[in-house]
Parts: C-alpha cells; sequence; structure tokens
C-alpha cells in the first residue's frame, strides 16, 4: 500500500503531488512571463496577463512554502548510483529550492515596490510588506528575469537526469516520483 508520507524508499503522495503541481507551475509561469514581456499596451492581455501571472505566482509561492515545511521532517529516499551522484543530486535540489525562493521573491517585490499589495484572484489581497526600496522594480525585475532563466536551465537539467537514470542506468528514480510503490525491483 502506497503511502502519503515519504519513507527511506521511496516519495509519498504529498510529495509526489507537491513536486508536478510546482513543476507545472513553474514551466506555465514561464511560459506566460517571457510571452507578457512582448505585450504592447494595445494588446487585450496587457494588463490581464500580468494579474494572472502574480496572481498564480502567489498560489505557488505558497506552495512552495508548504512544500519546504513538509519536506523538512520527512525521510528521503535513498538514491541509486554512485556517491557523487548522490551528492550532485542533492546539491541540485538545493539550488532549485533556492532559485524557486528568490525568483518568486523577486517576483513579489516587483509589483509591490509602490506600496500596492498583489490581488490574488480577487479572492484576497498579499500585502506590500518591503517597498518604497530604490530602484525596487527595477532589480527586482532583473533579479526575477535571470532567476527564472537560470531556474528553468536547472530545471531542464533535473529532468534530463531523471530521465538518464529512469532509461539508461535503470533506477527507479523517475518511477518513484510518478507512483510510490511502484519502485522497480533490483
Amino acid at each position: 500500500m502506497s503511502s502519503w508520507r515519504d519513507t527511506r524508499s521511496g516519495w509519498g503522495w504529498i510529495s509526489i503531488l507537491i513536486h508536478w503541481l510546482s513543476a507545472v507551475a513553474i514551466v506555465g509561469l514561464f511560459v506566460l512571463g517571457w510571452w507578457m514581456t512582448d505585450l504592447t499596451y494595445y494588446d487585450s492581455w496587457y494588463n490581464l496577463a500580468p494579474w494572472w501571472h502574480r496572481s498564480l505566482g502567489m498560489l505557488l509561492f505558497g506552495l512552495i512554502l508548504v512544500r519546504v515545511l513538509w519536506r523538512v521532517p520527512q525521510s528521503t529516499p535513498v538514491l541509486s548510483g554512485p556517491r557523487w551522484e548522490s551528492v550532485a543530486a542533492h546539491t541540485a535540489h538545493l539550488t532549485l529550492y533556492l532559485l524557486m525562493l528568490v525568483v518568486l521573491i523577486s517576483g513579489y517585490l516587483i509589483p509591490t515596490a509602490g506600496g500596492r499589495g498583489i490581488s490574488v484572484f480577487g479572492w484576497f489581497e498579499v500585502p506590500a510588506l518591503i517597498h518604497g526600496l530604490k530602484n525596487q522594480e527595477t532589480l527586482a525585475g532583473l533579479v526575477h528575469w535571470y532567476g527564472a532563466l537560470a531556474l528553468m536551465v536547472l530545471a531542464g537539467l533535473h529532468t534530463l537526469a531523471a530521465l538518464k537514470h529512469h532509461f539508461v542506468d535503470r533506477h527507479d528514480t523517475l518511477t518513484r516520483m510518478l507512483i510510490p510503490g511502484k519502485a522497480r525491483k533490483p
């Protein structure tokens, strides 16, 4: 029977669900953000696309905070393969978490620079806790853009590594992130 909690042999349903929701949201937000940069004042999406981007970004921020809080007390599944791969995987995961937080925090700092909060789909407002810093919008925008690019590159490498482990090495790494309890037998 599969578990909702993580174990030394595999990921639980909660971690798997948060992982895939985060992955889809991050890629979707990157594509939306890239597309938004070409919109002009006269495009019908000029105001709506950033509203969606900010709203989804704030929901993702909340999900990532839940993910970090969930991840800390959980067991970590043992990785197959040489020690250097385990160290590389651990380093890459920490860097992914750091980049997610950098992108989300800088994304928050852009629209709140003027002191206005962020409306999340009109359901609630995230207050502007930090605002009025010198060049806040511009600097946060640069960090947001380059952080998002770095996040996409590292996420791409993460995906390639998972595929390599699955198809070349025949490890159960990808299988464990898809369905708990369905890991391959050695």
